[in-house]
């Protein structure tokens, strides 16, 4: 059957499409009465629930140590980062009141975590047999966004982890750069998606850091979207909060830094926006809160035992550990459970029927692109579990496909703005200069988002702005 399988309408209308899905697949309610704060409905939580499940077990496995801060930072903490404090001042959120009574101090809400977990930091780093350290917590960061919001994309409330490390130097720190980097392509690959990693340039860069990595991913609305970022601080923070230990030599140093988050919003976005189609979410198994449903198909005076072998069906699937569910809710007509299950995107949907009943086996249906099959109760759960594969390798190559399909090569302004209102990702010869940048983006709306952090792309000419020798190979889109 062909992959292009109702997938049209995401890529005509993307707003009207994604607002359905969020809720009519219970993702995601936009309608709490504060700006720019979103409600988890019980579908979407569950999906993050088992993303962000995911990539805490792999943060731990190499000694990342699951912690909690406290979501109020102190101002004089805050304070200490001059190049944090001017990146975030803007957007953050004051507590001054409690009740009637002026604090002494003024708290702000978290906009993200380093002033203050680095304080902790000072008081558990002693010599370098306390190094490394590596902790991460998931929690919610506020950051009073002035943009339109977007549920899941853009808000002043979003859920994320954030990991937090300390080195006895920089060459350490690069290493554990790497870490971090392997670890966020083994969830994103583990999703499906598909993403190009950034160096951002200097100006774009995490307020305090020495550079950052991102993560881009493709929208079907055009713009692209940052799932994650990893970032070198170097010293920086460490000289701002005194984060020294004694070397073997008793000697003090300060330690070098590393942080990285990934935001479960667009991490889940990306998920519905690269997979679904025009009946609602197709999940990748690994992450579906329901990986098969069994729909019985019920005729008269054989009800009994279309729904005694459903019940069957549903024991062997669970026992195997397959997350199933049996609809066997007699006010839905069949058609109206398979539009249900549709819109929530489980994998793989069970039919039977008195014919299945009888002969013991199923119709299998997937859920990406109608294929259907057959298979023997005994042979039952191999079956789906290599149609999963299947499956999701299918879901992996077509956003794949997709993104690739969206990069192109731009020679010239004329030919970049053509590219950004087509909303394509473009590849233009940058000399690295700001200034060239910020003219391209006020000419093309479209931004520089960085250079190929893991690649070779070679300058194939001047630099499209200026006319001088371009140093790199920009990427430039529309953005979130």
């Amino acid at each position: 059957m062909s992959d292009k399988v109702n997938s049209d309408q995401k890529f005509e209308d993307f707003s009207t499409w994604y607002d359905k899905i969020l809720l009519e697949a219970h993702i995601a309610d936009d309608r709490y009465p504060v700006k720019g704060f979103t409600v988890y409905t019980g579908w979407g939580y569950s999906i993050a629930k088992r993303i962000y499940q995911m990539l805490e077990n792999m943060l731990e496995e190499v000694d990342h140590q699951p912690m909690q801060f406290p979501v109020v930072i102190p101002e004089d903490a805050f304070q200490k980062e001059a190049d944090h404090i001017e990146g975030f001042s803007a957007e953050v959120f004051w507590i001054t009141h409690a009740g009637d009574n002026k604090l002494e101090r003024r708290l702000l809400l978290r906009p993200t975590s380093e002033t203050a977990i680095y304080p902790m930091f000072k008081l558990w780093i002693r010599s370098h047999a306390d190094l490394p350290l590596r902790m991460h917590q998931t929690c919610n960061v506020y950051r009073y966004e002035t943009k339109a919001t977007r549920p899941l994309y853009r808000g002043r409330e979003f859920l994320w982890n954030e990991g937090h490390t300390a080195h006895v130097d920089f060459e350490d720190a690069e290493r554990q750069v790497q870490v971090a980097v392997k670890i966020y392509r083994k969830v994103y690959d583990a999703l499906g998606l598909s993403y190009i990693l950034l160096k951002r340039p200097d100006f774009d860069k995490f307020a305090g850091a020495v550079y950052t990595l991102a993560f881009d991913t493709w929208n079907p609305d055009g713009k692209t979207s940052q799932i994650g970022t990893v970032h070198n601080l170097g010293e920086n923070f460490a000289k701002a909060f005194d984060v020294t230990y004694e070397d073997d030599e008793g000697s003090h140093r300060y330690v070098s830094n590393t942080c990285y988050g990934m935001g479960f919003g667009r991490t889940l976005a990306a998920t519905i926006a690269h997979h679904g189609d025009n009946n609602g979410l197709v999940l990748p198994p690994l992450v579906a809160p329901k990986q098969v449903v069994i729909v019985p198909i019920l005729f008269r005076g054989r009800e009994g035992d279309v729904v005694g072998y459903s019940k069957e069906i549903e024991a062997k699937l669970k026992e195997a550990g397959i997350r199933t569910v049996l609809d066997d809710d007699d006010r839905l007509r069949p058609g109206e459970k398979y539009y249900k299950w549709d819109m929530y995107g489980v994998p793989l949907r069970v039919e039977v029927g008195p014919r299945e009943a009888e002969a013991r086996t199923v119709t299998l249906v997937r859920r990406d692109n109608r294929a259907k099959s057959k298979a023997s109760f005994d042979e039952l759960v191999e079956t789906i579990q290599g149609l999963f594969e299947d499956l999701f390798a299918d879901l992996k190559r077509r956003s794949r496909e997709r993104l690739e399909s969206e990069l192109v090569d731009a020679h010239s302004l004329d030919e970049l703005k053509s590219y950004m209102e087509q909303r394509k990702i473009a590849r233009v010869n940058w000399c690295g200069e700001p200034r060239c940048a910020f003219e391209l983006k006020d000419q093309v709306a479209g931004e520089v988002r960085g250079t190929l952090w893991d690649g070779s792309d070679e300058p194939t000419g001047p630099c499209m702005v200026c006319g001088d020798e371009a140093k790199y190979i920009a990427y430039v889109s529309q953005t979130y």
